[in-house]
């Protein structure tokens, strides 16, 4: 099988990763790519929103299967272009990949189809906006309506923070506070049948203890010892199913990764949000502990033959991500530092790297975005996975570059004491 991905992060790199182990993939390419992936597949340039671009170069690659990783050319259209091609792509139609391109065509649907989540107003004005925060009040939530990059939610106590945020937005959806852990869940759809993978939970704020700023994501870690055994089953049952039966109702089947965010509150489980893609960092630490071989999961997906696929395998033991992102992320992230180390890293102990915003320089690898590399530890427990990545970590020399220490702390301290900790 001839696979293409879409990509040139983090999650492209995981998903590479995962494609190339498989005795399926006879061969891999990416485009654009990084120098992580082009030790894996051969790269491609490409403009990766470009329908035509990304159709032709399928086409000249003969591909079996084309793989997006970002939103981005999923909302472009990317997808509806190659199967009017005839070219199998794993990745919604734009119709469908609006569930993440408009948080308030997200509530619509989840409305429609009964799915629980908070509370929320869409807005388009300062006036609407301010009547939506006195009307949930503090902590505020707010959200810009469109693709964000991850970067586009404010929790905040304080209103006017949250006014201005609404105000550098355009529209928004205002929301009530969900307060509960929050558990990130993938199903692989083909538009009627969902699979669902392992969940797992990323760590959005920038600092340790969950202060600071929204990331796109600091770290994950999967499995979750403290996770109700029966909560994959509700979720495909009153989240999943439902919004893949509402968008095929409204003539926008749904072929690709559908990511639920979820909290899970006191009343039960609400949905955060939906992603048209596959999360990152989550991924890197899901895919990781895959046993199914990836390829013949996706091209069944994208094939509308889900339903005859046996459940995913899982390997045993545990998976930790820790990213390490550049000076001033997510602010205003430096770009063009040396990255040193890594190689050294990677053989000191049961880890290994995925770049994510890196490049290629006359000096060597440099950092080339905000977050900057993946660490991913493993091992027979979230302890032994959480130390050998943060081993690795330690090892790598960014100037500048800054990383989370509490990334699945209180949930290894828990599953090593036998308790249970979010």
């Amino acid at each position: 099988m001839r696979v293409l991905v879409i990509g040139s992060g983090g999650r492209e790199h995981a998903l590479s990763r995962a494609l190339a182990a498989d005795p399926e993939v006879t061969s891999l390419h990416a485009a654009p790519g990084n120098p992580g992936i082009a030790r894996l597949a051969e790269l491609h340039p490409v403009r990766a929103t470009d329908p035509a671009d990304v159709t032709a170069l399928a086409a000249r690659l003969a591909a079996d299967l084309v793989v997006i990783g970002p939103e981005a050319p999923l909302v472009a259209g990317v997808a509806d272009a190659l199967r009017e091609k005839g070219i199998a792509c794993f990745g919604p139609d734009a119709a469908a990949a609006v569930i993440e391109g408009s948080k308030s065509f997200a509530k619509d649907v989840m409305a429609a189809a009964g799915i629980p989540t908070a509370a929320a107003r869409a807005c388009s004005t300062a006036g609407q906006v301010a009547a939506a925060l006195s009307e949930f009040g503090p902590p505020y939530v707010v959200k810009d309506d469109g693709l964000a990059g991850g970067k586009g939610v404010l929790v905040t106590a304080d209103a006017a923070a949250a006014r201005q945020h609404a105000e550098s937005c355009g529209t928004v959806v205002v929301e009530e506070f969900l307060d509960g852990p929050e558990v990130s869940l993938f199903a692989i759809c083909d538009g009627s049948t969902a699979v669902p993978l392992m969940p797992a939970q990323d760590f959005k704020r920038a600092g340790d203890g969950d202060h600071g700023p929204n990331t796109g994501g600091m770290g994950a870690y999967a499995p979750l010892p403290w996770l109700p055994g029966d909560l994959t089953g509700q979720v495909m049952d009153t989240v999943i199913q439902p919004a893949l039966d509402e968008l095929r109702r409204r003539g926008t089947p749904y072929r690709g990764l559908l990511y639920a965010g979820l909290s899970l509150t006191a009343a039960g489980i609400r949905v955060v949000e939906f992603n048209a893609r596959f999360g990152d960092p989550e991924t890197q630490v899901v895919l990781d502990r895959l046993a199914t071989p990836l390829a013949g999961l996706l091209r069944a997906a994208a094939t509308g033959s889900l339903a005859g696929a046996p459940p995913p395998r899982w390997t045993p033991g545990a998976a930790v991500a820790v990213v390490i992102a550049a000076e001033g992320y997510p602010v205003k992230p430096v770009s063009g530092d040396s990255i040193q180390g890594l190689d050294d890293a990677e053989r000191a102990g049961a880890s290994y790297v995925l770049q994510a915003g890196t490049d290629h320089s006359q000096t060597g690898l440099v950092s080339a975005g905000g977050r900057v590399l993946n660490v991913v530890g493993t091992g027979p427990d979230l302890a032994t996975a959480r130390a050998a990545a943060y081993q690795t970590a330690a090892r790598i020399k960014l100037r500048g570059g800054w990383y989370r220490t509490d990334i699945a702390a209180r949930a290894a301290e828990a599953s090593r004491a036998g308790g249970v900790a979010t």
